[in-house]
């Protein structure tokens, strides 16, 4: 007998949203072999999603996305919200 195939996806018409305690909150559905199973949401800091929107300016921008650079080597997506609240580079 073969391992459940478990797939998770955003729910397309629900906005990420910021919840009470600041974490940020992304609505997703969990399928098993293609049937739904359950809801659930990625509930992430704010200095997590600021590494997560990052990472995905670089995918999107067709480079690495494994390491953050410093500010002269962001993509223009990131310039603006380097330095916020919360976040720290390294």
């Amino acid at each position: 007998m073969s391992e459940p195939r478990m797939q998770v996806s955003r729910v397309p018409s629900k906005p990420v949203r910021r919840e009470e305690d600041g974490t940020l909150a992304i609505d997703l559905w969990l399928r098993r072999d293609g049937a739904f199973e359950s809801d659930l949401a990625l509930r992430l800091t704010p200095a997590e999603a600021e590494v997560l929107h990052a990472q995905l300016c670089y995918v999107l921008d067709d480079a690495t996305a494994s390491v953050i650079t410093p500010v002269s080597k962001l993509p223009d997506c990131r310039k603006s919200a380097v330095g916020s609240q919360g976040v720290r580079w390294p």
